[in-house]
């Protein structure tokens, strides 16, 4: 099964969300990637559809976006 990800900024509305997803999602089946700190992945999480972070991708290819932290423009 392939893991879903987790996108976010670092944002505090961001690291509430993650404490959340990881409260309910085991981290052996999530990926978080903090696009604030690793600017290489934020074109992977445009090509998935994140349009703003928080965001989960599932492993089926759909976006969850959760709250408002930051637009993924904001971030490029």
């Amino acid at each position: 099964m392939t893991k879903a990800i987790f996108y976010h900024a670092g944002c505090p509305v961001c690291i509430s969300a993650e404490q959340d997803i990881l409260n309910l999602i085991s981290e052996n089946q999530v990926e978080v990637i903090h696009l604030g700190t690793d600017k290489a992945k934020v074109s992977d999480a445009e090509s998935a559809g994140v349009k703003s972070v928080p965001a989960l991708v599932l492993s089926n290819g759909n976006v969850l976006h959760i709250n408002f932290g930051a637009s993924i423009e904001d971030l490029k």
